[in-house]
């Protein structure tokens, strides 16, 4: 089953050196396992743009979609048995240490939908 590992911190946060070196090994550690399926780190939130269509019209918002204190700053889709491990995986990346790490199931069993 998939899960996206959703990393966030807060603004005050500045990675070391050593912890960008960490999470290289973790990377290429769970690449070779065949556990990581793809991740990346993602641009500032101040340069996100939300999108929305209401009553036909698209509007957008400059931004991230949520006000909170904590910022979408990461993600990785791993690969895992169930939820243990993946809980396993989240906490053994070296981000678990700095930051808040989200595992959310990915919904794969959706019902088809009627065409």
């Amino acid at each position: 089953m998939q899960y996206l590992l959703i990393i966030c911190h807060d603004a005050s946060f500045v990675p070391t050196p050593a912890l960008v070196g960490e999470i290289g090994m973790w990377v290429k550690d769970m690449e070779k396992r065949a556990i990581l399926k793809q991740s990346n780190p993602l641009r500032p939130p101040g340069e996100a743009t939300t999108v929305r269509v209401r009553e036909g019209k698209r509007v957008l918002t400059a931004g991230p979609f949520a006000n909170s204190k904590e910022k979408m700053a990461a993600y990785g889709l791993i690969e895992c048995a169930d939820e243990r491990e993946a809980i396993d995986i989240a906490a053994s990346h070296p981000m678990a240490k700095a930051a808040t790490i989200e595992v959310r199931p990915v919904w794969s069993d959706l019902p088809q939908m009627a065409s």
